[in-house]
């Protein structure tokens, strides 16, 4: 069986995408990066991963991508926020399920490649791709990432989860109860657990703490993958994205 691929390219309602306004679009996936839309070249880097499956596009107005995906992309409705729309995903596509974001404009085969294989290599239900915060800034001096900061090292997210089992439906759930919470710091406080949060505040919690306790909640197998390349953590969310994607990729020809 193929790995099959969720692409979320879709705008939040009633909150158009700055980054899609400047540029006169409807949908930041459109956003060309050196003359290609971004998720063009998403799907293009995803397309060249040896065992990728089906590859689907969440976003409310498929028409707005027509020509600029492949003929053989599926599209599926996005639902009430990113955890139920990957649920509804993992319902229509099942597991190995990878997830990655339409901005993702850097994406490299071999990345999904060292995500998926280590993934597969730990035995998880789930997993996460990171960047730690020395490789960020070794390939990517001065940009400014959003970095979560543990007792074993900083890292930030790089837009790539693997739902690798059913069991990866219970930490969707999990999410989907956070997200619904994220206007009331101490019901996900309630959920997550004081012993926790302590350890975060006090810089004594590890990655491994993070993923145990999300393990307990969910009743999954959780890991996070470092991956080596600093550049994986870049999306573009801001003018300084995009002009930095665009100087990489103008100096650096893809892997």
């Amino acid at each position: 069986m193929g790995l099959n691929v969720l692409i979320l390219a879709g705008s939040r309602p009633g909150r158009p995408d700055p980054m899609a306004q400047a540029a006169g679009i409807s949908h930041k996936a459109m956003l060309p990066v050196c003359g290609i839309p971004m998720i063009n070249r998403v799907i293009t880097a995803l397309q060249a991963v040896e065992g990728i499956g089906r590859i689907a596009v969440c976003i409310e107005r498929p028409e707005v991508l027509s020509g600029a995906v492949p003929d053989n992309v599926t599209f599926i409705p996005p639902a009430a926020g990113p955890s139920a729309s990957v649920m509804r995903a993992l319902d229509t596509l099942g597991t190995p399920l990878l997830v990655t974001t339409a901005d993702h404009a850097l994406l490299q085969p071999g990345w999904v490649h060292a995500f998926v294989q280590g993934a597969q290599d730990s035995g998880c239900d789930v997993a996460a791709g990171i960047a730690m915060e020395p490789d960020i800034l070794r390939d990517v001096p001065g940009t400014r990432r959003t970095m979560i900061r543990l007792a074993d090292g900083a890292f930030s997210g790089c837009n790539m989860f693997l739902f690798r089992t059913p069991a990866a439906g219970g930490v969707i759930r999990l999410w989907q109860k956070l997200e619904a919470d994220r206007k009331h710091p101490f019901r996900m406080a309630r959920t997550l657990g004081a012993g926790i949060l302590l350890r975060f505040v006090l810089r004594r919690l590890t990655r491994a703490d993070v993923c145990r306790r999300i393990g307990q909640l969910s009743h999954a197998r959780v890991v996070m993958i470092p991956l080596p390349d600093g550049r994986a953590a870049v999306d573009v969310d801001k003018p300084a994205d995009l002009e930095l994607v665009t100087r990489l990729l103008s100096a650096t020809p893809a892997a």
